[in-house]
């Protein structure tokens, strides 16, 4: 549940998700579970000439298994809290 962990302290900080359709979106994050589902507000993609059908949609629902990859903004990532959770995995 590390990951989940890490997920939560960035609430309302600007991620930017990738999914594997090639789709980028950034936004606030509002709200993720320990399936990696993603609610984000104030929403805008990176490449709108390719999906210019995202230009109206404000916030949207990310289900998990569709995502590639997730941007965190580095200065709000909780460094300490990795550090330790790598510490126990090697323990166990």
């Amino acid at each position: 549940m590390l990951i989940f962990s890490v997920f939560k302290t960035l609430t309302d900080q600007q991620v930017t998700v990738e999914l594997k359709n090639d789709l980028s979106i950034t936004g606030v994050l509002k709200s993720v579970d320990q399936f990696l589902n993603i609610r984000l507000d104030s929403i805008t993609v990176l490449d709108e000439a390719r999906h210019p059908h995202m230009m109206a949609v404000k916030n949207c629902f990310i289900r998990g298994s569709v995502v590639r990859y997730v941007q965190l903004p580095a200065e709000h990532v909780d460094t300490q809290l990795l550090e330790d959770a790598t510490r126990r995995g090697k323990m166990h």
